[in-house]
């Protein structure tokens, strides 16, 4: 079955209400979010009213919570711990996500794997380790999808290797709460060629498994591959391309896992400013690019 959604905002007023109202205005049947803003650890308190009008409203438009995502903040890096305040602070907050997943009943989170910085790659995947091994300890009925980078500065994560290093590592009672966000921008521009995805594919489940794959993030990249940069583009208006990305939502191998869109808003200007959602999604579902943008 295909999962579609995107990206949605989470209000203070509405908050989980407001994301899946935003998604069915997009014709989505999944969604992801962030529980507060995406670059401080700033939260508001979670209302259950709203939530439980939420679930209620998902269930009528069979929208499935475990196919559901939320994304954890981008300040968050486990892969750094030369400073141990700041390495056991972000533990703490990443545990603080993670109850806030669990509290609103949607219970895969996404996080970018961090940045090594002054360390070196190696110290960097055994940090992160060390630091899920130490947030997840704990935690029940929750999923920590490592999202797939585009390998810019000194990113962890822009790799097969990188991903199996750090999922190695863990814990027994830790490994088997860890998944994989593949993200189609990064991957492009970590060096991956999308056109011919299947042999990605063949080398992800030799090293870590196709089953460890919960999301995938649906984008365009505005830069040529390999390029280790980080900029989305909106669906047929990139590098990759509409038939490839195509390829990605509808192979059969990626059947039944939530594909959500990051990709840019469109910003005429400042009066004419407006999300794509609604029209990439109707494209993706007939599997025909239309120029959108320039209509």
């Amino acid at each position: 079955m295909l999962y579609i959604g995107s990206h949605t905002s989470y209000l203070k007023d509405k908050q989980l209400l407001g994301v899946l109202e935003e998604s069915l205005s997009y014709g989505s049947n999944t969604f992801m979010f962030y529980t507060g803003s995406n670059q401080s650890t700033l939260r508001f308190p979670i209302d259950h009213t709203l939530r439980d009008k939420a679930h209620s409203l998902m269930k009528e438009n069979n929208i499935d919570k475990e196919k559901c995502i939320v994304h954890a903040p981008f300040i968050i890096n486990l892969a750094n711990n030369s400073d141990e305040r700041k390495y056991n602070f972000y533990i703490d907050f990443l545990k603080q996500e993670l109850d806030r997943c669990i509290e609103l009943d949607i219970r895969n989170l996404v996080l970018h794997p961090g940045s090594y910085t002054t360390l070196t790659r190696e110290e960097g995947i055994k940090n992160i380790a060390n630091g899920l091994n130490i947030a997840l300890k704990d935690k029940e009925n929750v999923n920590l999808l490592l999202e797939y980078m585009s390998g810019k500065g000194t990113e962890v994560g822009s790799s097969i290797n990188d991903l199996k290093g750090i999922i190695d590592l863990l814990n027994d009672d830790v490994k088997n709460k860890v998944f994989v966000c593949l993200d189609t921008c990064h991957m492009n521009d970590s060096g991956v060629d999308i056109k011919d995805i299947d042999k990605f594919l063949d080398e992800f489940d030799e090293k870590i498994g196709i089953n460890k794959i919960k999301c995938i993030h649906i984008n365009d990249s505005y830069n040529p591959v390999a390029s280790h940069k980080d900029r989305h583009a909106n669906l047929g208006y990139g590098t990759i391309g509409f038939d490839n990305l195509i390829n990605v939502i509808y192979n059969k191998r990626l059947d039944d896992i939530p594909k959500i869109l990051e990709t840019p808003w469109i910003n005429r200007n400042e009066k004419d400013t407006w999300a794509p959602y609604k029209y990439e999604i109707e494209m993706i579902r007939k599997k025909e690019f239309v120029d959108y943008i320039n209509l």
